[in-house]
């Protein structure tokens, strides 16, 4: 079965990993990730987004960011979005001169909320089994909510500098972070896989394990020089 612009608005809570949760309210990562199939039995097909997000470029329109579905409370701008290989990527900024932005920001930052859902109008959708594809799907705005429909769906708010500051401290207190924490660290930081792979397990592993042998990597030069692999 196919269905061609149903025209009825919808909504569906994504998972947005944010990279960082800046001072300044900005902060970016993935709003929807392809291939999943949700709890209400429906998945986002590669492509869903792109003529829509072409449309509101070509028109001069922009993609809401809005406060629980409110059109009357808008808190931020989308100030990029696209699609890539993994999902749609998005660039935002809360506006923190409204009073309800800045309500979202400390709630974000204190992990008090963690939802996030669009409000979309599906244009092209297709039946495989029990599962919906979405194929095609009118982007009108991207919200944070107090409670998204697929309880899945979260806002993973982490402030890099937090990460970093925990990093440092676990070094001090001589409990280093695992390889793997270490190699997301550089990654959220925007650090290629490849890259972070080789520095999390060749130059900081030799680094920690020259501070557990009793070395003095932890003295800033000494513990940079193994980091690199020196």
């Amino acid at each position: 079965m196919k269905i061609k612009d149903s025209g009825q608005h919808r909504t569906k809570s994504f998972a947005l990993q944010v990279k960082a949760l800046g001072d300044d309210g900005t902060f970016e990562g993935y709003g929807s990730v392809f291939g999943n199939v949700d709890s209400y039995g429906e998945k986002v097909m590669p492509g869903a987004f792109v003529e829509s997000l072409a449309r509101h470029k070509r028109e001069g329109s922009n993609v809401l960011m809005l406060w629980q579905h409110d059109p009357y409370q808008p808190i931020g701008v989308w100030e990029d979005l696209a699609e890539d290989a993994k999902g749609l990527w998005g660039k935002g900024r809360l506006v923190l001169d409204v009073e309800k932005a800045r309500e979202a920001h400390a709630l974000l930052k204190a992990s008090a909320i963690g939802g996030l859902s669009i409000g979309y109008r599906e244009e092209d959708t297709d039946q495989d089994g029990a599962v919906r594809l979405l194929k095609k799907l009118y982007l009108h705005e991207i919200s944070l909510v107090s409670f998204p429909a697929n309880r899945r769906a979260r806002v993973e708010s982490v402030k890099s500098a937090d990460r970093m500051e925990d990093f440092a401290r676990r070094l001090r207190d001589g409990d280093p972070m695992p390889i793997k924490e270490f190699e997301d660290i550089l990654r959220d930081a925007g650090v290629p896989k490849a890259m972070a792979v080789q520095i999390a397990s060749v130059g900081y592993a030799k680094a920690i394990r020259s501070e557990s042998e009793g070395e003095k990597a932890n003295e800033p030069a000494a513990f940079l020089k193994a980091l690199l692999g020196g």
